[in-house]
């Protein structure tokens, strides 16, 4: 997929959310209900998504951004017989 056509697509996903929440005040309670459940999913992906990214960056680099060196994995030999 081509960066114009997603730019396209995401423009008219856009135009779509745009039309649907201009509808929304003379909607019935039925299509204002899926609607909030629906923008709800989708705020709860994106927020867990961020809490998942920061704390595998927080666990990697440390708040400064560099690499905390009590986290550094270590190659474990055999033992010797």
């Amino acid at each position: 997929m081509s960066s114009e056509s997603f730019l396209k697509e995401i423009q008219t996903i856009g135009e779509k959310l745009l039309l649907k929440l201009q509808k929304l005040p003379k909607a019935e309670p039925v299509e204002i209900i899926s609607f909030s459940v629906v923008l709800l999913f989708i705020v709860t992906v994106l927020v867990l998504m961020i809490i998942a990214c920061s704390c595998c960056c927080y666990s990697c680099c440390g708040c400064d951004g560099h690499p905390d060196p009590r986290h550094r994995k270590s190659q474990v030999s055999p033992a010797a017989h």
